[in-house]
């Protein structure tokens, strides 16, 4: 499998006075990458349906743990990759299973939990290479800096 490239965009909300985090995978917002998936399949609402995770707005823990899928129980096996475009992830999220070996992080098994019979199985997956990965994290959580919780 051919590995993606992955960063974290922060864009400041200057409406809201909050940092937003968008994954972006080789160079395209993971936003703009499922809207594309889902207009594509005929969904229903799509389009501008998602925003980036919020930190302030909920308490993911270390974007360390957040990110390798260790965030909270609370939430289930899957990890929130994307919240509402509202800026809260519970409201409207993209979930996903996120799997690390030695080598990758492989996100996949993606879904939107309020719209179970919507089919993600050809969105994804997503490989990493570990170390790039890594990198992209913890450039994240240094820009987050105090305003991660």
């Amino acid at each position: 499998m051919i590995t993606q490239e992955i960063f974290f965009d922060c864009r400041r909300q200057a409406d809201r006075g909050v940092v937003e985090v968008v994954p972006c995978i080789d160079g395209t917002p993971l936003t703009d990458l499922v809207d594309r998936f889902e207009i594509d399949a005929g969904m229903q609402p799509a389009g501008d349906a998602y925003g980036g995770l919020i930190p302030q707005f909920f308490r993911f823990g270390p974007m360390e743990d957040h990110f390798h899928g260790r965030s909270t129980g609370a939430m289930g096996p899957k990890t929130p990759v994307l919240g509402c475009e509202c800026g809260e992830w519970g409201c409207w999220p993209l979930m996903a299973g996120i799997t690390l070996t030695p080598d990758h992080v492989t996100w996949d098994a993606f879904e939107q939990p309020y719209r179970r019979t919507r089919d993600y199985s050809e969105f994804g997956p997503f490989q990493f290479d570990r170390l790039q990965y890594a990198d992209a994290v913890k450039a994240l959580a240094a820009s987050l800096g105090s305003d991660e919780t």
